[in-house]
């Protein structure tokens, strides 16, 4: 029985929590590709400053990360929305009842 599968995909509000977590998991990547990209940027610098600490660092780290969420979630790069348009297009294919089900029977 795929009934399970119907409802789950077939369904309009399978099809908008599909897309929802698409698009949650999406703004995710891009903060995680932003946080990396400034920890590379900050690694980089070639002389230590005078307030240098750990403490300092932690907080830059935080300050970066809270600042590579706000930039993800507003799609400052489109990271984002090339990963929605890319799944997105895989993900509606697989739901559609016709290329879920065919006309076997």
């Amino acid at each position: 029985m795929q009934i399970g599968a119907t409802s789950t995909t077939g369904s309009p509000t399978g099809g908008t929590q599909n897309k929802a977590a698409l698009e949650k998991a999406a703004q995710q990547f891009e903060a995680i590709f932003l946080r990396q990209m400034m920890g590379a940027m900050r690694s980089a610098s070639l002389a230590e400053g005078i307030s240098d600490s750990s403490a300092t660092d932690q907080f830059r780290d935080m300050a970066d990360a809270r600042t590579a969420d706000s930039m993800a979630t507003k799609g400052t790069l489109g990271i984002a929305e090339m990963l929605m348009h890319q799944f997105g297009a895989k993900n509606s294919v697989a739901a559609s009842p016709d290329a879920t089900h065919g006309d076997t029977k």
